[in-house]
């Protein structure tokens, strides 16, 4: 018998999120395999090999069946599966005892929530879809968010009947609940696929993006958001980095180093700003100006004097506005928006910390670690770390 791993990976590939993970999976797979895979192909077309014959050591899967359940259980096999807390009760309670990936749902809601309010929206939407328990929780950690902002959402409620979903039928009745909202207004899409259908509605509907309505989706599956129209802004998620994770993971279970159940967590990292948010929705037109100017600027050696000078007022009347209009002042939104650069110059690129800490207009490297640290209680460069090496699965 072989002694290279075999892993049979049910996740689904038409999606941004599960083709990251398999990256991550890869990855791992690389560096201390090699390993073999199964795949199944599609989105969430799932077929389990015979584990036995074809000589399988592991799985990861995505379980969205009771026949594909029985027969993960029934292969004695060390299994991790996706999103098992977020299941309901029934058939998936027999899957408790599996180790699990899950996504952080209300991280990324709260997330979404932030960027809409930091743009000065002050009415909201949601469009979920049916059926699936992740989209409830981004649902519920979006209404939490916007509600302790002192604001309430409205909720698009998806047809009940399966036919009814097919998006020839719905789309018509997505417009017309589109057209009725308050506006201009903020909306969050559960994902990014729905995003991409709030997008083709508002076209049906004759709603300008973003102008009338901003829209922001999760998972940033690149070129799905960049296919839209306008291209969609997105939470991007961690997804590579906790798929090296459960690799690392599925590894010493597989070698028994890991008997009990553990879970791993994909983190919501930053928002990706395209076209579809890229907007400001604030009644005083000069603090609009001056929220657009941070925004422009923010990676520029620039103080709040700057903005000051732009707009010709005074800094004391700036400071008054800025914070009646957004709640905070124009130094904590260039410090807000700064740090949202930070981690995404940390995730994707190779920048060294020095050199990111330049290019976000900080007087010294030591100034940016003091701010970066503050926020996110760690250092960039084990923050990097983290992301990337995946580490030994805990």
């Amino acid at each position: 018998m072989s002694d290279t791993p075999k892993v049979a990976l049910l996740i689904e590939t038409a999606r941004g999120y599960g083709r990251q993970m398999l990256r991550g999976i890869v990855r791992y797979a690389r560096l201390h395999g090699p390993w073999g895979f199964y795949i199944t192909p599609g989105d969430f077309e799932q077929a389990l090999p015979r584990m036995q014959q074809w000589g399988g050591t592991g799985i990861i899967a995505r379980i969205e069946t009771p026949a594909i359940a029985r027969a993960i259980l029934d292969s004695r096999l060390p299994a991790i599966g996706l999103d098992l807390s977020e299941r309901e009760s029934g058939w998936e309670s027999s899957l408790a005892g599996l180790s699990e990936v899950a996504s952080d749902s209300a991280g990324a809601a709260r997330m979404a929530a932030e960027h809409l309010l930091a743009r000065g929206y002050r009415n909201f939407a949601f469009v979920g879809v049916a059926g699936r328990v992740w989209s409830q929780r981004r649902e519920a950690g979006f209404r939490d968010a916007i509600r302790q902002a002192g604001f309430t959402v409205q909720f698009y409620s998806p047809p009940r009947a399966l036919r009814d979903r097919d998006w020839d039928r719905e789309q018509s009745g997505l417009a017309g609940w589109l057209g009725d909202l308050a506006k201009p207004a903020g909306l969050m899409a559960c994902h990014d696929d729905r995003g991409r259908e709030v997008l083709e509605a508002c076209r049906a509907a004759e709603i300008r993006v973003p102008e009338e309505l901003a829209v922001i989706g999760v998972d940033n599956d690149e070129l799905l958001c960049e296919l839209s129209d306008p291209p969609l802004s997105s939470v991007a998620l961690n997804a590579e980095g906790v798929g090296y994770r459960a690799a690392a993971l599925l590894d010493r279970m597989m070698s028994g180093r890991v008997r009990k159940p553990r879970k791993l967590v994909a983190e919501p990292l930053h928002v990706v700003t395209r076209r579809s948010t890229d907007a400001v929705a604030i009644e005083d037109p000069e603090i609009a100006e001056a929220v657009g100017f941070i925004h422009d600027h923010a990676t520029e050696f620039i103080q709040v004097e700057d903005v000051v000078k732009h707009l010709s007022i005074s800094r004391r009347g700036l400071e008054t506005r800025f914070r009646k209009a957004i709640g905070r002042t124009p130094h904590a939104e260039l410090q807000r928006i700064r740090m949202q650069r930070a981690t995404q110059f940390l995730a994707e690129t190779n920048l060294s910390v020095p050199k990111i800490a330049e290019t976000l207009g900080f007087s010294t490297p030591s100034y940016f670690i003091q701010v970066f640290r503050k926020v996110h209680s760690t250092t960039p460069a084990r923050f990097r770390r983290q992301l990337r090496a995946g580490g030994a699965a805990e």
